[in-house]
């Protein structure tokens, strides 16, 4: 009898799940950060121990699993191929994280996700066809992202403090906290996205001018983004991650706005018995 085993991995974490053909749940298990772009053999450890644990519970050999797997860094050719690679199953495929999560909160209905946390991304699902956008990591995008948000809000705090922006009480409060330009530069320059990420919520409700201005020029990028995939139609709009409803709030004033149906493991079985019917 052939299974299913979805995996979910991020920088966080992963987790896996096993299915049978009606989408009953066998067996799940959770492991340690899974980005195959940063961390290949890390990752794959992490993976294949949550897969190990996933088929000990629901007494399965990896030979009789169809496998999908959504895990950040997915969308990278090279790494995708070398963990495909190494895995012991009967079939596998390797998405980026985005693609299975995007499965999961849509369904097999057409609309479109937002994803923003640390980064972000756009995924658009029409007619069964599901395309990813965006997810380019902090250097080269996450537009509207946490990490951006952070690095923006210290940029500007920097600005202010030339003459060369409008100053706020929370830009000059940001320049006391890392005692001026030479302590933000020296945190910047060390500093993961993640840590930029942590100052994302300083921008959150509040009055702030310089906070709004922030806010409103991120969510312009992500509503013009939104706005380019809907291509005149109006979609359902999916909100995820740590800045979802922010955004989520932002975008129903334009577009229908709904909850997720299920998470990137139910998008990675669901993939999974599509790919392989029993």
């Amino acid at each position: 009898m052939v299974l299913y085993l979805g995996i979910d991995g991020g920088g966080t974490g992963c987790r896996a799940a096993i299915a049978d053909a009606k989408g009953r749940l066998l067996g799940q298990a959770q492991g340690g950060p899974a980005n195959i772009n940063s961390d290949l053999q890390g990752a794959k450890a992490c993976i294949l121990a949550a897969a190990t644990a996933a088929m000990t519970q629901a007494g399965v050999r990896p030979e009789n699993l169809v496998a999908v797997l959504g895990v950040a860094g997915g969308g990278m050719a090279e790494a995708a191929a070398a963990l495909q690679a190494g895995l012991p199953f009967a079939r596998s495929r390797v998405f980026n994280d985005a693609v299975t999560a995007a499965r999961g909160a849509l369904g097999p209905s057409d609309g479109i996700l937002v994803a923003v946390g640390t980064g972000s991304v756009l995924a658009v699902q029409r007619g069964g066809r599901l395309q990813q956008y965006g997810g380019r990591g902090f250097l080269m995008g996450d537009e509207g992202s946490g990490a951006v948000l952070g690095r923006t809000l210290l940029a500007q705090a920097m600005r202010a403090g030339d003459g060369f922006a409008p100053d706020s009480p929370l830009l000059a409060q940001i320049r006391d906290e890392f005692g001026g330009p030479e302590g933000i530069i020296a945190f910047g320059t060390r500093a993961s996205p993640g840590q930029f990420a942590t100052l994302a919520p300083r921008l959150i409700g509040t009055d702030d001018p310089a906070a709004l201005r922030i806010l409103d020029e991120a969510v312009a990028l992500i509503t013009d983004a939104v706005r380019v995939l809907q291509r005149g139609a109006r979609l359902p709009v999916v909100c995820l991650g740590g800045l979802g409803p922010l955004y989520a709030e932002r975008l129903a004033h334009d577009w229908p706005v709904q909850p997720p149906q299920g998470n990137g493991v139910d998008g990675a079985l669901a993939l999974a018995r599509e790919w392989e019917p029993a």
